[in-house]
């Protein structure tokens, strides 16, 4: 792997320190930072390195991590506008989901990995959840390995309550989790990682949520689950289970520094200080929450109690985009509004969220995060010399407020450039564009038809 040397950039560590480098350098060795500094590069790193890169009018900040999406709805976008979380499963998510192959999904994960890394993200928590084809999840790896980004799968599951099309037994849970840790853990020189995503308290027993949990934490991997998304499922879930969503993971013993607790948006006071007092990770979906209108998540609350806090795209169906650079502005100014309150959140405190906190939920806080020496070389460059951040005034400012996903330039992954220039450069995008278009039709076409006898099915 060829050595880079990126100079004459502003460099937002995104450290505990929020360090920003106004004028600077780092040599990238192999997958590694090897060396950052202030002012240009000594003489010896320009003589090692093959490649060259001048980030002039450029901020180098660390990849993002879009810490929850479900890359399969890539072809749902914009299918499904203005209903409520539950219509919206019904009449756009389940019927798609029947009809996804692993052919879909595999293509659906190329164009959303690729818009992913057009945006900042360098690696991907992607909540895999529809089974109908058991080999869907191989299919996401398979787009994950050749786009070259990081990939958390968060197997999804359901086995109580939920539609039947798509429940599992406990069996078949813990087998397919086997199979894929087999197959993926590990791969694509570490990148890809499984985990278990069980799907919603409401649709999760008792019984397959310890047992899973249990192997979780027997196996050491995170585990990944839908909380308190709307006001309508913290009723079910108190009808299904006699406790809140917080208070029943807590009661089965699954709440821990490994569980990654999404939306988190309709949450008590109680379950604020669980989340506190065992150090669960929250991860925030602001655009998501907005498009379906599912409430304002308590994420200064949570800030303020010490929660380590995670920024994510959600999935594209209720989205319509992977842009992690328009969710850091609206994590701020959700929260801004939200509490009435115009210092609610700083841009350092987003950055660290989408770098450091994602990090923390992809289980890599050592490895992913910031730029450091020693860390991987996960980078981003964001072309500031455009009318939409003109004039620079406070770098990270800029970046929060003011810079669009049009403005990343190049992207670096594992010391691997998937993007130069603009242009992606690990395969033909236009051809994958091309590709997803034929497969998309198919998808909806069988989706159409499945419609008819899924309604049939009494839940």
């Amino acid at each position: 792997m060829p050595n880079i040397l990126i100079e004459n950039g502003s460099i937002v560590t995104v450290n505990t320190g929020n360090e920003v480098i106004a004028s600077g350098y780092i040599f990238i060795e192999n997958d590694k930072i090897a060396a950052l500094g202030a002012g240009p590069p000594p003489s010896t790193l320009r003589r090692q390195a093959d490649t060259l890169i001048d980030a002039t009018l450029m901020a180098v900040m660390p990849g993002m991590v879009n810490a929850h999406t479900h890359l399969f709805q890539i072809f749902l976008r914009g299918l499904a506008d203005d209903k409520p979380l539950l219509e919206w499963l019904k009449s756009a998510i389940w019927p798609v989901a029947c009809a996804l192959t692993e052919e879909d999904a595999y293509v659906a994960g190329l164009v959303g990995f690729l818009e992913n890394i057009r945006s900042g993200a360098t690696a991907v928590v992607d909540h895999q959840y529809v089974h109908t084809d058991l080999r869907n999840s191989d299919g996401i790896c398979r787009a994950a390995q050749e786009t070259g980004i990081r990939l958390l799968l968060a197997r999804g599951w359901a086995d109580y309550n939920y539609h039947p099309t798509f429940m599992e037994s406990q069996a078949v849970i813990i087998a397919e989790m086997r199979r894929l840790l087999d197959i993926w853990q590990g791969a694509a020189n570490g990148r890809i990682r499984v985990e278990f995503g069980p799907l919603i308290p409401w649709g999760c027993s008792d019984q397959t949520m310890r047992e899973t949990y249990r192997l979780a934490q027997e196996w050491g991997l995170g585990t990944h689950i839908h909380v308190a998304e709307t006001q309508a499922e913290v009723d079910m879930v108190m009808q299904s289970h006699g406790l809140r969503h917080i208070e029943w993971l807590d009661h089965l013993g699954a709440l821990g520094p490994t569980t990654h607790l999404v939306h988190s948006v309709w949450l008590s006071e109680r379950e604020i200080d669980l989340i506190a007092a065992k150090k669960a990770i929250v991860v925030h979906c602001p655009v998501s929450n907005m498009y379906l209108a599912s409430g304002i998540a308590p994420i200064t609350k949570l800030k303020e109690k010490g929660v380590t806090i995670a920024l994510a795209s959600d999935g594209p169906g209720s989205n319509n985009s992977q842009n992690m650079m328009e969710t850091l502005k609206m994590t701020a100014c959700l929260q801004k509004v939200g509490n009435l309150d115009a210092m609610a959140l700083y841009p350092e405190d987003v950055l660290g969220m989408a770098c450091r906190g994602g990090a923390a939920t992809f289980g890599q806080p050592e490895l992913i995060g910031s730029l450091e020496v020693g860390k991987k070389a996960d980078v981003v460059l964001v072309d500031l010399d455009s009318p939409f951040s003109m004039p620079v005034h406070k770098i990270p400012s800029t970046l929060v407020y003011s810079a669009s996903a049009g403005q990343v330039d190049t992207v670096i992954i594992d010391g691997r450039v998937v993007m130069r220039n603009k242009q992606i450069t690990v395969m033909d995008e236009k051809a994958v564009l091309a590709q997803a278009r034929t497969v998309c039709a198919g998808l909806l076409e069988r989706a159409q038809a499945m419609k008819y006898s899924l309604d049939q099915v009494k839940w």
